[in-house]
């Protein structure tokens, strides 16, 4: 991947104005992933039409990028850029939406696009509420974060959206996040070449939302970074060797005091503890050591410590799920027109 000045990028395919997104949004960040995926390839900017819904992931390209975008109405995104990709096959086709727009009110049309596999590329960015209307519960946010819609916790569980999607009949599904900036721009290149429907769920943070999901009391400059840190804390790649030394305790009570009890518990071992943000646990201890037997031993009993779990426990995987190819809609869709008109 070539690397060159956030200034080129910015004048050649940023419309200059002020930016829609909160501070601290991932959005940003995926419109970068996205120009520099689309400047890698040397895509002409003529030949890519965006297609976006309503909510926040639909500023990423509508006005922000320079070229063709359409920007529809709640949820119907993948249908209006289905009709776009029919009538005209040639166009590199990529819709942006987020987890509210396309999998709750959108969620018909995208597994009947992932089913046809039309060839359009959909860029669902997954920041675990409908984060634009107040932050209440959609498909994607986990069991038991408060929303606005939940303020005791949510009942629901939510879609795992790659599963849902593969399941479907998608030829190429991958997932990541806003941290994995490298590798989400390499996806999204494999994607805009893949014959057949592609989609990505990244996952993004919302501060102005997930300070309510998680529980944070931070001031707001400081959100965007622990919610990063919480995204590489809380992930790992498939097929990637994973490093496993280490375990998590779960405070029963203070983290804090955790803390201070699992220091103590420590002593005289080769390990270190401190307080990590899980996405699926909240604030834990994070126990690094090669000896992860006399410390599982030494923290067992502890009643500040409700339970350990190991390294990958409660991780979300992220990587390429599915690539393979079968016939595409559009070329069915020409044959079948073809055919059509030899028989009258």
């Amino acid at each position: 991947m070539s690397v060159k000045p956030l200034s080129y990028y910015r004048e050649r395919y940023i419309r200059f104005q002020p930016s829609p997104f909160c501070p601290g949004c991932g959005n940003g960040i995926i419109l970068n992933c996205f120009v520099r995926a689309v400047d890698e390839l040397g895509i002409p900017q003529k030949q890519i039409l965006c297609v976006s819904g309503i909510g926040c992931s639909a500023w990423i390209p509508s006005p922000n990028f320079r070229g063709d975008t359409l920007h529809t109405t709640h949820g119907r995104a993948i249908a209006f850029a289905t009709g776009a990709k029919v009538y005209n096959p040639d166009l590199y086709t990529v819709v942006f939406t987020g987890d509210g727009d396309g999998a709750g009110i959108g969620g018909n049309h995208l597994i009947h696009a992932a089913r046809r596999n039309i060839d359009i590329t959909v860029i669902l960015v997954n920041n675990l509420s409908y984060a634009m209307t107040g932050g209440q519960i959609a498909p994607t946010t986990l069991h038991g974060l408060r929303t606005t819609t939940s303020p005791y916790g949510n009942p629901e569980h939510p879609f795992d959206l790659v599963k849902l999607v593969a399941a479907a009949g998608a030829t190429y599904v991958a997932r990541w996040t806003t941290y994995h900036v490298v590798e989400l721009t390499r996806s999204i290149e494999e994607a805009l070449q893949h014959r057949g429907f592609s989609f990505i769920e990244v996952l993004s943070q919302c501060p102005t939302q997930q300070r309510r999901l998680f529980g944070f009391r931070d001031p707001m400059r400081r959100l965007p970074s622990r919610i990063l840190e919480m995204f590489a804390e809380s992930t790992y790649i498939r097929g990637r060797p994973q490093r496993e030394s280490y375990l998590y305790a779960l405070p029963r009570g203070e983290p804090d005091e955790a803390l201070k009890a699992v220091e103590d518990a420590l002593k005289g071992l080769e390990a270190s503890a401190r307080l990590v943000d899980h996405i699926s646990y909240g604030r834990v201890v994070r126990v690094d050591s090669e000896d992860l037997e006399a410390v599982s031993e030494r923290l067992s009993h502890l009643s500040a410590v409700e339970r350990l779990v190991d390294a990958l426990e409660g991780k979300i995987e992220l990587g390429v799920f599915v690539r393979e190819h079968r016939p595409e809609f559009t070329e069915s869709l020409r044959m079948l027109i073809e055919r059509a008109g030899g028989m009258r």
